[in-house]
């Protein structure tokens, strides 16, 4: 319910939206243009919004341009053959086939074939058609206007799911840390099944990144932000890498502990550190900057990482490479292109 509830709110801005546009789309439609039953302005408006920012300029052209194709051989036919069954058959058959060989849009294809169903049966009348089209066309003007307006949340939802998933970088920094000190297999293992569960939070990223860049595509008011938009973009595929290193990590850990193999102190207390930056990472992301401030002291600690104890146990020497992959990932975060990242963790000494 918790979850149903969260989903509810997210999307609440675009249900208000999409109501207060079809109701504006009605009141155009049969007020200012005086059509009786201009019932398909309302539904133009808010297929061409959706609950989405991705794609609402070419739902809208699909709405319409469905519509067009639709009325269109809706008309023609009924007024040539009649309206019936075999009729209604024909109708959907040529709109879709019109509207494939013009675009494969699913809501294009789906517009052509309704609106001649509609048009054959409902609206045999040829003087009616027209209104039909129309309606389309006021509809998606008032979602193109509609979709101009748009809040700030979800320019900020990038930025505070970036920091969400450092945040958690560094949490399981942290539990990893605890269990190379005290070998508790169960915490070791606790902390690997933690770490499994954290796909969903680089997908929410793409997905929140994706939506951000769709409302920069659809609002000329949100354009100024088009340059923090694409650095935080840039920030996907670095954040995926570095959780990925942080999970075998992990996971290195609880082998470890499960076969007793001993991972030397120092680790532990280098992975503390890193998950302290993490954190200063994750406040610098969620305040709308570049981790740029936490650049320093990474690379401080990747050449430091050539200078760890060396062991002959394998996994001793998997956590030391994870850690250091981890080290240029997150240096790539701060902004720092990934072949320079590399260059400032230094070969392992010995």
């Amino acid at each position: 319910m918790r979850a149903r509830v969260a989903r509810l709110r997210s999307k609440s801005w675009q249900v208000g939206q999409c109501a207060i546009a079809a109701g504006l789309a009605w009141l155009v439609a049969s007020d200012v243009f005086g059509h009786q039953t201009p019932f398909f302005a309302p539904i133009a408006a808010v297929v061409g919004l959706g609950t989405s920012y991705g794609q609402r300029l070419r739902r809208v052209a699909e709405v319409t341009l469905g519509v067009a194709i639709g009325v269109f051989l809706g008309d023609l036919l009924t007024h040539w053959v009649g309206s019936g069954a075999w009729q209604v058959a024909l109708v959907v058959a040529l709109g879709m086939t019109a509207a494939l060989l013009l675009d494969a849009g699913a809501i294009f294809v789906t517009q052509a074939a309704v609106q001649g169903i509609v048009v054959s049966t409902l609206l045999p009348d040829p003087g009616q058609a027209f209104l039909r089209w129309s309606d389309a066309l006021i509809g998606g003007a008032v979602a193109l206007l509609a979709a101009t307006v748009v809040p700030g949340a979800p320019l900020r939802r990038p930025r505070e799911q970036a920091a969400l998933v450092v945040r958690k970088i560094g949490a399981l920094l942290m539990a990893s840390a605890d269990s190379i000190e005290d070998g508790d297999v169960d915490r070791a293992l606790a902390t690997l099944s933690d770490a499994r569960t954290t796909d969903g939070l680089v997908a929410e990223l793409r997905a929140a990144s994706d939506e951000g860049m769709s409302v920069l595509a659809s609002s000329p008011f949100r354009w100024r932000h088009r340059g923090g938009m694409r650095r935080l973009t840039d920030l996907v595929e670095p954040l995926d890498f570095a959780l990925r290193n942080t999970r075998v990590l992990a996971r290195r850990v609880a082998v470890a502990n499960y076969r007793g193999e001993p991972i030397p102190v120092e680790y532990a207390g280098f992975l503390r550190e890193l998950a302290e930056l993490t954190d200063r990472m994750a406040d610098e992301l969620r305040a709308d900057r570049m981790a740029s401030a936490v650049l320093a002291p990474l690379v401080e600690l990747g050449h430091r990482s050539s200078e760890l104890p060396r062991t002959s146990a394998l996994s001793a020497e998997v956590v030391l490479a994870q850690t250091r992959s981890l080290l240029a990932d997150l240096l790539a975060v701060t902004g720092l292109d990934p072949l320079a990242a590399t260059d400032q963790i230094p070969p392992l000494v010995g």
